[in-house]
């Protein structure tokens, strides 16, 4: 917690608006919460490694070049955040979002996964190392509420 503000990381897919339910879902309950995740531009996020650091003619090494930089915003923000929510989608697979997961669980940080229902047999695994598996963000906010504020409602 830094400055009375827990401090949340939003993981996972990109292509819904999730993140932004779950902000203003705890911004309406005046949640002490800061919000943070990895880079949600995925261009960006695919891009960093070569438009920073050079261009690459092999796609292994662009991607490996992006992997790294980006892990040095990912695994900082997973280190300092209070609560880890890990968004599962069911259009694309998510490795990066699992990986996350696996990371948080072993810096022994707590984990909501949020995923639909559909996804109980193969989110198993990730499920058994989460403290709560939420189908909705309204789920999200709410334990949220009840763990920052002691709020049940």
């Amino acid at each position: 917690m830094q400055d009375g503000r827990w401090q949340v990381y939003l993981s996972g897919e990109i292509h819904t608006n999730w993140r932004e339910q779950i902000a203003e879902g705890a911004g309406a309950r005046d949640l002490p919460v800061a919000f943070t995740s990895a880079v949600t531009v995925h261009e960006d996020s695919d891009d960093c490694g070569v438009r920073i650091l050079g261009e690459e003619a092999d796609g292994f090494w662009k991607d490996h070049k992006g992997a790294k930089v980006n892990a040095i915003r990912t695994r900082t923000l997973l280190e300092q955040a209070d609560v880890v929510v890990v968004r599962f989608g069911d259009k694309y697979r998510q490795w990066n979002a699992a990986f996350d997961a696996g990371f948080a669980a072993a810096l022994g940080k707590p984990i909501i996964t949020l995923r639909d229902d559909a996804l109980t047999h193969p989110m198993k695994e990730v499920d058994a190392a989460a403290l709560a598996v939420a189908t909705t963000p309204d789920q999200v906010v709410r334990i949220l509420d009840y763990v920052i504020a002691g709020r049940l409602g």
